[in-house]
């Protein structure tokens, strides 16, 4: 089966990242042909400085690979080194409705909290289909916000297959029930956007602040407390086995627990379960040139994948003459 997901380069990545897309993602490299990507191209839509979009890559690279991506297993790549993906674009914004486009949810979200409405934001599906489509991706792992660009990448693909015949194939979409949705530090959903994130490879001082400014409630410490209303119990609860969490659900409803016990508890937590890879990090910091190796020799598979795609394509729309 082939799989395929890639993330933007656009903020230090967290643990919302994490758990609800990195960790599963790397996973399919044990049972998968996997295909994972920086996709630089859609972070251009919120990033506009330069130096920003190249440190983000390289540090998006650094990211992934030290928390087990294994470039022998699996393609990785960023987007920007294949340049046969802008022409596909192009190609499918020959079949794609302008009003397909602007049903978009990410679209209207972004355009009501005053992003201004550039074509790149309005034909980000777009990419993200040529994107998925370029490799002939299988199964394609998306979050709920992602779900409506994913079923907008099938219709296109049916348009064309419809229009010029038998090309891509449909891809499906796969939502684990059992991936959490991880909330962050104010209780809303963990993202940049809102900057309530706590990041994977802070220092350890902020790391201290970032869990220090988890919001509780004002409950008074003798009273039992609700862990399913507790931001902070979601969160540590991802650092937990069953037995754990279950004993800490107990000391929540019996009284008595202190909120500052429980987020030296989950400073302590994450501070020893990313341990291993902020060692590797740190090794693979001090050799860039070695990281940027890697990604090139993933960019030359990926061309390799991508070009027999591409030239079916100009074929079937008559761009071989």
């Amino acid at each position: 089966m082939r799989v395929l997901s890639g993330i933007q380069p656009s903020g230090s990545l967290h643990i919302g990242n994490y758990f609800g897309m990195m960790r599963p993602m790397i996973a399919y490299q044990e049972t998968s042909e996997l295909y994972c990507f920086i996709v630089n191209y859609h972070a251009m839509t919120s990033v506009t400085d330069r130096d920003q979009l190249a440190r983000g890559t390289i540090e998006a690279a650094l990211d992934f690979l030290a928390l087990g991506l294994d470039p022998e297993k699996a393609i990785f790549w960023v987007q920007s080194d294949v340049p046969e993906v802008t022409e596909l674009t192009w190609i499918l914004n020959n079949v794609t409705p302008v009003g397909l486009l602007l049903r978009a949810h990410s679209y209207k979200d972004k355009i009501a909290q005053g992003i201004s409405p550039y074509h790149g934001l309005l034909s980000y599906p777009v990419l993200m289909a040529a994107d998925i489509l370029l490799y002939q991706s299988e199964r394609i792992p998306v979050g709920q916000d992602q779900q409506q660009h994913l079923e907008i990448a099938r219709d296109i693909a049916i348009k064309f297959n419809h229009t010029f015949g038998e090309t891509f194939v449909i891809p499906e979409a796969e939502i684990n029930p059992d991936i959490p949705t991880v909330v962050g530090i104010d209780g809303q959903k963990m993202s940049k956007s809102y900057n309530n994130t706590i990041d994977i490879f802070a220092s350890e001082k902020q790391l201290q602040r970032n869990i220090g400014s988890i919001v509780t409630d004002s409950t008074p410490v003798a009273d039992p407390k609700d862990p399913d209303k507790c931001n902070l119990f979601a969160i540590i609860s991802l650092f937990l086995d069953e037995a754990e969490k279950s004993e800490l659900a107990e000391q929540y409803r019996r009284g008595g627990l202190k909120y500052s016990d429980v987020k030296k508890e989950l400073f302590a937590r994450i501070w020893e379960y990313f341990g291993g890879a902020r060692e590797k990090r740190q090794q693979l910091a001090a050799d860039p040139e070695h990281v940027r190796k890697i990604l090139d020799a993933g960019a030359v598979k990926a061309r390799a994948k991508a070009l027999p795609t591409l030239q079916l394509v100009r074929e079937r729309v008559g761009l071989k003459y």
